[in-house]
């Protein structure tokens, strides 16, 4: 009997700079090939270069291409060499896909905040979107809301999609006052801090946190911001209200930070602010969470879901982002949003992600499976 091979999309696996949706694909990669099953799996990869974990049950084709790599390149690859089934963790199906297929699709912001992407940018998500979700036999949501979003906007059948929430990686655990010493020293972090992580693009409100940030600078003055994230599309409107603001001296724009000091900079934050207009998932929250560092969030999007501990915001008023802010510093409430975002936040496992994945690519296989099949209705410790 011919053992099945499923082909991934493995191009946006790098090991530094990653964005949630560059380490949602290296890690639900990572984990589908530890899990125990009856295929072969063909990684597809625009450049060479090191993984950044065991491959040894994978077969890695590199296929360079200077542009259209999915709609050219990849398409030529399957037609010439089919696979199986293709596996989509992080992109768009190619326009001529001659397989079957299964595409992740993480949120449809566009929709929400067309205004926070170029026109260029949201045409090819939409029409993206669009294709993948037409073509695909199967959809991985990574939450329920963007799977709501599927069917609104898309008429997907509900049957056709798969609620699969990302995981938190095991690094993330609340670090001791010595380590996060060693980790403020390196990044002249000397004040409590409140803290960010994510692009700057305008979907993340950080002109809202700063102006937020700038109420409670005006009656505090050791409080500090810090940002954490590379330069997204759009990022003007963010770095002048940076560099205009009267407490400018007190906001910190790290850019990329090595993930191995992730979990000592959240554990070390007083606060760590997400007042996001839209999220299809929002996984910063729940590293934050898993630190033990109280959390102040949005409820637009996921984050309704996802970040359930936390204390919510309005996103459009800087004074109710502020306000929860201070409320979040009460001695009481840091240590009950720490007990409960840690215990929230550990129902989240790489491991039963790529479980739930394993099981959707061998029901689009038609094949059986031990493992019960997600439907589109969201775990109940989501």
């Amino acid at each position: 009997m011919t053992v099945p091979t499923i082909g991934i999309d493995a191009s946006r696996v790098r090991t530094k700079g990653v964005t949630g949706t560059e380490r949602y694909t290296r890690r639900v990669i990572e984990h589908l090939l530890q899990r125990p099953s009856s295929f072969r799996f063909r990684l597809y990869r625009n450049t060479p270069g090191e993984f950044p974990f065991p491959i040894d049950r994978a077969e890695i084709r590199v296929i360079p291409f200077p542009r259209l790599w999915t709609h050219v390149r990849l398409a030529v690859e399957l037609a010439r060499h089919p696979v199986a089934l293709l596996f989509i963790p992080a992109h768009v199906l190619p326009l001529w896909c001659p397989v079957p297929a299964v595409v992740t699709v993480h949120d449809l912001g566009y929709r929400y905040e067309p205004q926070a992407h170029p026109l260029p940018q949201r045409l090819y998500l939409e029409l993206g979107t669009w294709w993948s979700v037409r073509r695909a036999r199967r959809i991985i949501a990574i939450s329920q809301t963007t799977a709501n979003d599927l069917i609104r906007f898309y008429r997907v059948p509900p049957e056709r999609i798969a609620v699969i929430p990302h995981g938190v990686d095991t690094q993330f655990f609340p670090r001791s006052p010595q380590d996060c010493a060693v980790v403020r020293h390196r990044y002249a972090l000397h004040r409590p801090y409140l803290l960010h992580v994510g692009t700057l693009q305008p979907r993340k409100n950080l002109v809202r946190l700063v102006r937020a940030f700038e109420l409670l600078a005006q009656h505090d003055s050791d409080l500090e911001l810090v940002l954490i994230g590379k330069r997204g599309w759009l990022a003007e409107p963010i770095e002048r209200a940076i560099a205009e603001s009267p407490f400018h001296e007190r906001i910190h724009w790290l850019g990329h930070v090595d993930d191995a000091d992730l979990p000592a900079l959240y554990s070390a934050a007083e606060v760590f602010v997400f007042p996001s207009l839209y999220e299809g998932f929002g996984l910063p929250v729940l590293e934050a969470m898993a630190c033990g560092t109280p959390v102040v969030a949005s409820q637009r999007g996921a984050l309704s879901e996802i970040a359930r501990p936390a204390l919510v915001c309005d996103p459009l008023d800087p004074r109710s982002i502020a306000e929860a802010i201070s409320a979040a510093r009460q001695p009481h409430q840091r240590i009950s949003l720490s007990v409960t975002g840690r215990a929230h936040a550990a129902h989240f496992t790489w491991e039963r992600t790529a479980e739930d994945t394993l099981a959707t690519l061998t029901a689009a296989l038609g094949v059986s499976h031990a493992s019960t099949i997600p439907t589109h209705s969201c775990r109940k410790d989501c």
